[in-house]
């Protein structure tokens, strides 16, 4: 029998599939798009196609994220702190400290490594910093989104924003291209401006990181560039599961496998 979490975000829809000793074997992610029952459907189709299984053998279904009450035949709706607990734990066992940058919110967890929530602060306000923000700089710069976190790599200036408010750092990255900032420098002003944010989440549940496990999560993780200025910001070491962006799905895939074996 095999188990399978449903993450439904603003950005991307998730899929994982586990076998009944807790070990992923596929996973998928699509584009959520303007009708996320539509690409629910679609990447649970694409899982099972994926991997090969039929959906006879899928014992249960667990399902998270924003829009997880519309995925039908679940056996329950789980929220994305629970479910990114559990799937960090999995992912990379003995994480502290979670951060998760998705497609529209940010969160940070603290964690008492062993997958269990302690305490939690979310950004569920303002795009600023997320997924959406990123995406509207990248069309700002004419540039590929992926090639973002490469960017700065080589900058060295202390560029900063004074908003991050998308429409209003759109306008400010108009007027520094208009001025003749160089791309990478504008990057890197982004990068930090997103990790001061991040920190100050951050520290709502984890004032002093000395010694804890830190790690990030959510699809704004695979920007490296990201990653390394948030390790800079706050003076460790952050590690990255292999695929950040399904770690909310991985953890609904585990408490699905989990509820069933108790009954």
């Amino acid at each position: 029998m095999f188990y399978l979490g449903v993450d439904v975000g603003s950005l991307s829809c998730d899929a994982v599939l586990v076998d009944e000793q807790g070990q992923m074997v596929d996973w998928a992610v699509i584009p959520t798009g303007a009708r996320n029952v539509e690409s629910i459907a679609k990447v649970q189709r694409q899982i099972l196609a994926k991997s090969g299984i039929p959906l006879q053998q899928v014992g249960a279904t667990i399902a998270t994220g924003y829009g997880r009450d519309r995925v039908e035949g679940r056996l329950a709706s789980v929220t994305e702190i629970t479910c990114h607990g559990r799937g960090i734990q999995a992912a990379l066992a003995g994480t502290e400290v979670l951060v998760d940058i998705g497609g529209q919110d940010s969160k940070a967890m603290l964690l008492d490594g062993k997958g269990r929530v302690l305490d939690f602060a979310m950004n569920d306000k303002c795009a600023a910093g997320t997924g959406r923000f990123l995406e509207a700089m990248a069309r700002t710069l004419e540039i590929e989104l992926a090639q973002l976190g490469h960017l700065d790599k080589d900058a060295h200036g202390d560029l900063t924003l004074s908003s991050m408010c998308t429409v209003f750092a759109e306008s400010e990255v108009v007027s520094l291209i208009a001025e003749g900032a160089a791309v990478p420098e504008i990057v890197r002003g982004l990068h930090r401006a997103i990790a001061n944010r991040t920190r100050t989440l951050i520290k709502r549940v984890a004032p002093n990181l000395s010694g804890l496990a830190v790690a990030m999560s959510g699809g704004v993780a695979r920007n490296p560039g990201v990653v390394r200025t948030l390790g800079q910001v706050l003076d460790c070491e952050i590690s990255v599961p292999k695929e950040p962006d399904t770690i909310g799905a991985l953890g609904a895939a585990l408490i699905a496998r989990d509820r069933s074996v108790k009954r």
